[in-house]
Formats: structure tokens, sequence, C-alpha cells
């Protein structure tokens, strides 16, 4: 449980003050994670159903063939999620659903799915907020490339253009990609995510070709939407970068962290043009990013709101833990230093006051507006003899968290939303069904999903603060 949160906010759901009336309320989730239906209705393998079947790639051999079987329960989730009270739902297409094997027309029996989901939520009420993609890149695109070559990027525009067509008459709110440096560097430099590769030149090949696929979309659905209303955004994980100590080497590991992680990523998108120090610190490594003539002026593409995603910040110190300031490579060193703060499940830090500092950053150094598109945390959940799933860690997380976007707002952020990550229960990547982030509990052998104390926290927070700013 998060120390700061004390057991009486916990038990009594509050109005929170500081937002305003049209502030949004959500919760998120993704394809692979809950859609399971991985070979029906014309979807082929993407980059994540040949990862999972990589020996040792994912945690117990388990995979997203089924999930949390949302293709087949669809409406009774929608239910699920008006019920939370929520105004909007963030969801990503499954391209290989959409578009089988990234090439060619559009599968209809792919594109009914979600328009019925699109269907479904209008009927309830609910605001639809499609992500394009999230990670589930067709394996035939992967085979003839992927990311790091730059034909992706026009094949994503492309499928970018399909999806418009069919469900730009409902849906206003259009994200491109998400978390593209989770792509670039989980994907092609460490190999822990799909499609499991360890090659960073090709991982900083991957990043441009993300972006410019971005820009590329971005350009198509601007054209294809014309007048039609469009609110056109990108989601990034981003995080801060805290130096150890005052130290001037520190101080130069979170130049780097930050210039990797964040700038690398925003600079582009919203100035049109990479950051000098991150191009040299590339080059000193034998990187060049493959940007051709007029790349940068489509990835720049003018954007409405930006995503943010967020999980932690990081401390970081320039030396190695005997004081080297250069690692085996010889490369200097960024060194990330465990803090005594709580912890996740996944043993990440919890420090909501972070994504304070980084919202206002945000809205100094960038200027867009800015939605909390997701932000949660996985917790090891016991259901009790009652049935109840008593979460108040989840609570307090998301309690803090959602008191740091207020205090954000106050020092001048424009912080329009807060979605919950995650609707319910899912396949965690790598960490297959080991880790539960949902504020809805899924029983895997039976599909049943049960609302967990957060879910009811989080339901009535958002009730009494509408109540109030009535």
């Amino acid at each position: 449980m998060n120390l700061a949160t004390t057991p009486q906010r916990l038990l009594r759901p509050t109005a929170v003050r500081g937002l305003p009336a049209g502030f949004r309320w959500g919760v998120a989730t993704s394809a692979y994670q809950i859609e399971g239906a991985a070979a029906e209705d014309g979807r082929t393998p993407s980059i994540w159903d040949t990862f999972c079947r990589v020996p040792g790639a994912v945690e117990g051999g388990e995979n997203g063939d089924v999930a949390c079987d949302h293709y087949h329960r669809m409406p009774q989730d929608v239910g699920l999620i008006a019920g939370l009270g929520v105004d909007t739902y963030r969801f990503s297409l499954a391209w290989p659903r959409i578009q089988p094997g990234g090439r060619g027309p559009a599968n209809a029996k792919g594109l009914d799915f979600y328009k019925r989901l699109v269907d479904e939520l209008h009927g309830r009420g609910v605001t639809p907020w499609i992500t394009l993609y999230h990670w589930d890149l067709p394996q035939e695109l992967e085979d003839a490339g992927g990311w790091p070559v730059r034909d992706t990027a026009l094949r994503f525009a492309e499928y970018a253009s399909l999806a418009y067509e069919a469900l730009g008459d409902r849906v206003e709110h259009w994200t491109t990609l998400n978390e593209p440096w989770c792509s670039a560097m989980l994907g092609y430099a460490y190999g822990v995510h799909a499609p499991g590769r360890q090659d960073f030149g090709a991982s900083m090949h991957a990043v441009h070709h993300l972006l410019l696929g971005h820009g590329l979309a971005a350009r198509a659905l601007r054209e294809a939407a014309g007048d039609n209303p469009l609110e056109l955004g990108i989601t990034f994980n981003l995080g801060t970068a805290t130096p150890e100590t005052p130290s001037e080497a520190d101080r130069e590991a979170c130049r780097r962290a930050d210039g990797m992680g964040t700038r690398l990523y925003l600079d582009p998108i919203t100035h049109g043009r990479y950051p000098a120090d991150v191009v040299a610190d590339l080059a000193a490594q034998g990187v060049e990013l493959p940007v051709q003539e007029g790349d940068l002026a489509a990835i720049a593409t003018p954007l409405d709101v930006l995503g943010v995603n967020f999980y932690r910040g990081m401390q970081f110190s320039g030396v190695t833990e005997d004081g080297s300031p250069t690692d085996a490579e010889g490369l200097p060193v960024v060194r990330a230093v465990e803090r005594k703060l709580p912890r996740t499940a996944m043993d990440w830090e919890i420090a909501p006051t972070e994504l304070t500092d980084l919202l206002v950053r945000l809205e100094r150094d960038y200027g867009l507006p800015t939605v909390i598109t997701e932000n949660g945390a996985a917790f090891d959940d016991t259901v009790a003899e009652d049935g109840s799933v008593p979460d108040a860690d989840r609570t307090a997380y998301l309690a803090d968290h959602i008191d740091a976007v207020v205090a954000a707002r106050a020092q001048g952020a424009d912080v329009r939303g807060y979605f919950a990550w995650s609707l319910m229960d899912n396949f965690e990547w790598a960490y297959g069904y080991d880790k539960r982030f949902g504020i809805v509990r899924v029983d895997y052998a039976t599909q049943t999903r049960t609302l967990k104390d957060s879910a009811k926290w989080y339901r009535d927070t958002i009730r009494l603060t509408r109540d109030e700013q009535r």
C-alpha cells in the first residue's frame, strides 16, 4: 500500500476538486492483451503470436490466443465499462485483424467487430478512443524487415486509411501509436518484447520509421477527415530522470536518459527536429537515423493531444557502482539507481509527485494538451472469502496519481483526462498472465469478471466529482 494514503480515503471515495467539468474519465485496454480469437474471421499472426511461441520468451509459455475472450464477450464488457461511469474507452485495433498480412484490402469481418464495438459504446453513452497500433505488427511485415525498414511506415499509413474509412464516421478520437519507445527498444534493442531482436542500430532505425509512420498516418487521417471532427494524437510512455547527486556525471546521465526516452520522440513530433545532443550521442556509437527529405515535416504533422502513459520516474547515476564513468563497452554510464520507495508487483517505484513534475515539464517544453492515456499498477491481488477483491494498494495508487494530475493543472498544465490502466486483468506481454493491472479481476479459467475494490472506488469517485461539478 502507498503509505502516503490514509485508510479513511480508501474507504470513502470523495469528489476530486480542481478538475474542469469537461475532464475525461476513462479506462484503457489493447487488442492483443484482451481480444483472443487469434485465428478467427481472417486474422493472421502478429509478431506477438510468433514471439509467444519462442521457448522462454513469455512467462509460463503463455500467449494471447484466448486472453480475456473479449472478441466473444464484447457486449458484456461494454456493459461493464458503462457501469463504471466512465465517459471514454481507449482501445486498440488489431492490424492483422483489419488488414491480414499488413498489405492489401481490409478484412470485412475484422472491421465488423470494431464497428459493433463502436456502436455498442455509443449505445451505452461511452466515447470510443481508438489507438491504431499497440505493438501487434503483422508477422509478414516483420518478415520483410519490420519497423527498421522504411516500407513498414508506408504500410502503416495505408492501414490507418483503411481503418478511418470504416470507422471515421463514428469515431472522432484517434491515436496513431502506443509507446513507440517500447516497440523500438524492447522489441529491437533488448529483445524482451516481440519480435525479440537485439540490434541497437536496427532499433534506432525503428524509432525513425515508427515516427515517420505516425506522421504519414496523421496526414492521411487529416486528409480523410476533411471538415469532420477529429482529435488526433500519439501516446508515449514518459517518466522523469532525476540525478542521484548534483554531480556533473549524474546530471549528464539524466541528460542522456531524458534524450533517449523523451526528447528523441517529442522533439521531432512538436519541433520538427531530432535533438542535436542525442544525434551526436548516437553518432559516437556509429548509429545514424535514416532521415530522408520531407520526413521531419511529415513527423511534425500538427496534433491535437498528447497521450501520456505514466508508470514511474527514475533516478540515475553517471558512474558504475565502483565509481567508473564508463561501462564495459567504453560508453558513458547511465545507471538507474533504486530508491527506498513503495513498489508495485512489477518492482516499479511509486512516486506520484513525479507525474506532476512530468506534466508541468511537458506543458513548458512542448505545449500540447495532454491526456493520461494509461496509469495504473500491478499488485498481487487475492480473492476474499466473500468473493470480493480488496486491493487497497491499487486504490491508493490511483488516488495519489489523480491528485498528481490535479496538482499539475494547478501549476498550469493543460491535462484534459485520466484513463486507468487497465479495465481488466489481461495478457501482460512477456509476463504472461502473472501480473494483474486490472481494476476488474478476470478468472482466466471461467472468464468471470469481478469488480475489484479499486473499480468501485474509481466509479464512486467519478460520480461524486461530477455531482459536485453540476
